[in-house]
């Protein structure tokens, strides 16, 4: 059945005790505190949807809006049929997830069943070349990157590359220019919060989980718009921006409940909506701001001195703003 599908491969998330390996700059990262202000955030989020929705009028009529709107709140109370508007995951990751989940499999093991697919092997010896990792010698083969990532290392890779397809490749006039930006966002957003989870005593590989997962709600309200929205340019009054991204929380909420995640990361997605909730729906709503702010700073939208930014990038957060900068291929 489709709706446990995540859960048997996500499945046994490692425990609070497990860390998740973090550059020297960011170890020492006091726990993540509360996220920037509501108005901070809410300015945020209009920016970040207008650059996704590529420049988006605030002029639209108050009829193209409420259309929208009203169609997602009727999605809402059908979560089934909201995750089927989204592709299932391509079918080479679950035998290496429930792999991890064995403790009798061999680094040598894993590494084989790696090497069965060429994307997956570009991906892992990347990964662990990445800045993130900083290996003292270039990493060249699957064993050395494996032994390099880890267990909990390999799992996060692995639900990268199974949310990609998710997420990030979509079709339709407004998802398809909008999959690619999101997905940017959602990778950023679960490297912020599996680095902070470990400092708010909160679960790394769930707080990446929460990180993917989240942005499963927008790229489904912009699949719903392209079924029902006719017009050229998306609304893009403040009022709708945050109407829509509650929306698409909602969304993502309901969808992490249908495919049966572990019932802390369903509940950090609604969390991070809420001026208090869980340490992990806390240090998810940092983690979703600085990496939306990373994005639109890196893109030109918005000036590295806006008074926005500093508003949002506090000292405590800046090592891991920074650590969000864009890699080297």
């Amino acid at each position: 059945m489709k709706k446990n599908w995540f859960a048997r491969w996500f499945g046994g998330a490692s425990t609070p005790d497990d860390s998740v390996k973090s550059p020297s700059s960011v170890s020492a990262m006091p726990a993540a505190r509360a996220p920037a202000a509501p108005a901070a955030n809410a300015e945020v989020d209009a920016a970040f949807f207008r650059w996704l929705a590529g420049g988006a009028g605030g002029d639209a009529p108050q009829a193209s809006e409420r259309l929208i709107l009203d169609e997602l709140a009727r999605l809402a109370d059908s979560p089934a049929r909201a995750a089927d508007l989204v592709p299932r995951v391509p079918a080479v990751i679950p035998e290496l997830l429930r792999s991890l989940r064995d403790d009798s499999v061999s680094n040598a093991d894993l590494s084989r069943m790696v090497a069965q697919d060429v994307v997956l092997v570009a991906e892992l010896v990347r990964e662990a070349n990445s800045p993130y990792y900083r290996p003292p010698t270039p990493v060249k083969n699957i064993e050395g990157a494996v032994m390099l990532l880890g267990q909990n290392g390999l799992r996060m890779l692995l639900a990268r590359v199974a949310f990609r397809p998710v997420i990030g490749m979509q079709s339709g006039r407004f998802a398809k220019r909008a999959a690619p930006r999101i997905w940017m966002q959602s990778e950023k957003c679960a490297l912020a919060a599996a680095t902070l989870a470990p400092h708010a005593a909160a679960n790394p590989f769930e707080a990446y989980l929460a990180g993917l997962i989240q942005n499963v709600g927008l790229v489904v309200a912009f699949r719903l718009i392209d079924q029902v929205y006719t017009e050229d340019n998306l609304p893009g009054s403040s009022a709708f921006c945050a109407a829509l991204l509650g929306h698409a929380r909602g969304l993502a909420h309901g969808i992490a409940i249908e495919w049966e995640f572990p019932p802390t990361v369903a509940g950090a997605i609604a969390d991070a909506g809420a001026a208090h909730g869980t340490a992990l729906g806390s240090v998810l709503a940092s983690a979703d701001v600085l990496a939306k702010l990373r994005l639109l700073v890196d893109a030109g939208e918005l000036p590295f001195d806006d008074p926005l930014v500093a508003a949002v990038v506090t000292p405590r957060l800046r090592p891991c703003f920074d650590l969000l900068l864009p890699q080297e291929a």
